[in-house]
Parts: structure tokens; C-alpha cells; sequence
């Protein structure tokens, strides 16, 4: 579905391989490796044809560079991964992950992931990226060195506290309804074509008992044993036939989990808005009420009930170097209070205002991704149609000549 490449590099995902080996806790494991390839874009432009770069990575390293992403981009709408075990199979397809077809359908998604990475506008830039993509030892260390993961154990309590926010950007509210929407109906879509498949797969295998009805019935007719027997032989084959479609139907099925996962990536950004939003809003809080107690000191006028307050009731007023030492460092916070609205709004507005035109660029990619799938999946199921219509036709003729 993704037909861009990186403005810098040709990129590929060209093989998987099973390997074995021990993992962190020296347990023996077996895993599947991939393939990344890529190629200088100006020697493609040039005409001429260098021998790829190349290195292998786990499913694992995938991951990694995408938290990187998340958390170093949270105004970007990040391409996700294809999935780690297989969801929405219908009853005769494996889910095991290492199952070669289901391996070979991640690569496919797995390549398709880096190409959208390196074809966003923002993220093309990234220099961890790049390094991904060129660094075949030492590529991890460079990630961790950034921080992030500091960072992303930040950003995941952050996001799994709750808090409410009580001026969001309506857009954001919005757009976070629309991706609930987004994923519900995807999943809805997934599960209706998982019960299709399943009963189609079970309509075509049938018709391997016509054939074979039709191939016994042959032997004991003279005049029309060539004719039943031919007839069986397309029905053999219509059977057989529902395997090739139903694997080709995996690939449109997995262009449509791309945008149900794509829809928690849109949620996320929605939720560092709320995020942003809220620190914005506690800190201006924070600055009122500071502001309030100053001005309550220096009047010597209680506004708002406190202990303090009833405190100086019941024993009297604090000493006037007391007051002035309060008032001093109230004056000071009052300062730092300032300065942290300043950054928080200006932190607020930028994730908004970045946000809102990567969400923009989404929409334009999923109208066009999403119509590219379905059209094709209808022009398939016309063609399994027509294909049907044919064999049937076939007999019919078959029995004209008996």
C-alpha cells in the first residue's frame, strides 16, 4: 500500500530468517531475523545500480525504533507495527508466529513501516533512523544514550493517570472520538470478513464432493463418463482454488489492522494534548493561588478559608519579619510560577499547532490508503466471482456434450 520511498535511501525488507540462540536469561530460543536493504537514492536517480547495504534485525529492534519515535516525536501520528501474533484468523489459518506465512506477511509489513517512517516529513530527518537503517552493531547503544527511555516511563505514567481536562481543543476531543470510531469499525470489519472467510472456505471444499461424486458416477456410464468426468475435474479444481484467494485476502486484511492499530497512534497524540492541556491549566492554578496568598499577607484580608488563616485567629498575627520572609518567597515563586505558564503555554500551543497538521497529513493518507484497499478487495471478490460463473459454465458444457 505504501508506494513512497525515503528522499535519501532506497529501502527494502528483503527476506526473513529462522535463527536460534540465547537470550538475556541464557534460555534457548528461537526467533526470525529480517533483512533490511538500502540503496543511495541519487546512485538509483543516476542510473546506476550499487550493490544494496544490508542488515539483519529482530522484530524487537522494530519495536524499539518505534518507542524511540513516540516518545522523541509526540506530535506525530507514527506508523505502527505489523502485529506480533496473528489476530482475526479465520479457523484454517495458523497463528503461530512462526508460521512461513504469517512471517512472510509481517516482513511485507515490517518494510512497509519503514517506508512510511521514512517517507514522513519529520521523521525522515531522524538521526536514530538513520542509524537503524545503516548500523548493523552498535545502533542500540545510540538509542538508549538519547534518554528516552527515561522519557517513555515518564510518558506512560503520564498517560495512564487520570485527570480531566477542562478546556481541551474541541479538535482534539474530536479526532480522539474518531479514532475510538476509527478502531471500533476496522475490528468490526475484521471479524465480519474472519466468519465470511471461514464459511466461504467451507462452501469451495464442498464442491470437492461434487468432483468426486461426478469422477465415481463417470465409471459405470458409457455415454456419459467423459462428460462427468471432466465436469468432476473443474469441480476439483474450484475446491482447490479457495486456498490461493483466501491467502491473497490476507494481504488486503492486513492493510486494514494497519489503520486498527494507526488509531491507537492517533489516540496517543490526542492524549498528549490532554496531557499538555492539563499541566497548563495545574500550573496556572498554582499561579492564582500563590498570587492570592501574597496578596492576602500583604493586606493582612483573608479571602479564602485556610489553616494559616485560623491559626493567626486563635494565637495572632506572625512577626513582621516573618511576614516579610513569606511575602519575599511567595514573590519568588510567584516569578518561577510565571516563567512555567509561559512554557507550558508555549509547549501547549506547539503540540497543538504541530499535531493538528500531522493529523491533517494522516487523514489525506488514510482516505487514500483505505479507498486504494477496498476498491481492490472488490475487484478480487468480482474476480473469485467470475471465476465461479466460469466453472459452472465448464460443467454446463461438460453436460451439453454427454
Amino acid at each position: 500500500m505504501c508506494d513512497v520511498t525515503s528522499p535519501v535511501m532506497e529501502i527494502c525488507v528483503a527476506e526473513a530468517e529462522k535463527r536460534s540462540g540465547k537470550n538475556t536469561v541464557n534460555m534457548q530460543e528461537t526467533f526470525t531475523v529480517y533483512l533490511v536493504e538500502t540503496r543511495p537514492m541519487d546512485a538509483v536517480a543516476e542510473g546506476r545500480n550499487p550493490a544494496p547495504d544490508s542488515l539483519w534485525r529482530r522484530y524487537s529492534e522494530f519495536e524499539l525504533l518505534r518507542n524511540y519515535l513516540l516518545v522523541t516525536y509526540p506530535y506525530t501520528v507514527v506508523p505502527p507495527l505489523p502485529e506480533k501474533r496473528a489476530e482475526f484468523v479465520w479457523h484454517k489459518l495458523s497463528a503461530d508466529n512462526m508460521d512461513p506465512d504469517f512471517v512472510e506477511r509481517r516482513r511485507v509489513g515490517l518494510e512497509n513501516f519503514l517506508l512510511r517512517v521514512a517517507s514522513h516529513p519529520v521523521l525522515t530527518n531522524d538521526k536514530i533512523l538513520h542509524h537503524f537503517l545503516t548500523e548493523g552493531h552498535g545502533w542500540k547503544e545510540v538509542v538508549y544514550e538519547t534518554g528516552f527511555q527515561a522519557k517513555a516511563d515518564s510518558r506512560l505514567r503520564a498517560l495512564s493517570a487520570t485527570f480531566r481536562v477542562r478546556n481541551p481543543d474541541k479538535r482534539f476531543v474530536e479526532m480522539k472520538h474518531y479514532s475510538d470510531e476509527l478502531q471500533s469499525h476496522t475490528s468490526q470489519l475484521l471479524r465480519a470478513r474472519v466468519r465470511v472467510a471461514d464459511r466461504l472456505y467451507g462452501v469451495y471444499k464442498v464442491h470437492g464432493n461434487y468432483g468426486r461424486v461426478f469422477s465415481e458416477w463417470s465409471a459405470v456410464e458409457k455415454e456419459m463418463g467423459d462428460g462427468l468426468q471432466s465436469a468432476g475435474h473443474h469441480m476439483d479444481a474450484f475446491a482447490a482454488s479457495i486456498d490461493d484467494i483466501l491467502e491473497e485476502e490476507e494481504h488486503y486484511a492486513d492493510q486494514l489492522k494497519e489503520y486498527l492499530f494507526y488509531a491507537e497512534a492517533l489516540r496517543a497524540v490526542c492524549r498528549k494534548h490532554e496531557l499538555t492541556q492539563f499541566e497548563l491549566e495545574m500550573a496556572s492554578q498554582d499561579l492564582v493561588s500563590k498570587k492570592q496568598q501574597h496578596e492576602e499577607i500583604a493586606t493582612g484580608i483573608v479571602r479564602t478559608f485556610s489553616f494559616k488563616g485560623m491559626t493567626n485567629k486563635l494565637f495572632g498575627q506572625e512577626a513582621p519579619e516573618q511576614r516579610e520572609a513569606r511575602l519575599k518567597l511567595l514573590e519568588e515563586m510567584i516569578v518561577e510560577g510565571e516563567e512555567t505558564v509561559k512554557e507550558k503555554t508555549v509547549e501547549c500551543k506547539e503540540h497543538v499547532d504541530r499535531a493538528w497538521v500531522d493529523m491533517q497529513r494522516f487523514k489525506e493518507q488514510k482516505d487514500k490508503d483505505l479507498r486504494e484497499a477496498l476498491i481492490n478487495y472488490a475487484v478480487m471478490q468480482i474476480s473469485m466471482c467470475k471465476k465461479g460463473t466460469q466453472m459452472w459454465s465448464n460443467a454446463k458444457d461438460c453436460f451439453l456434450k454427454m
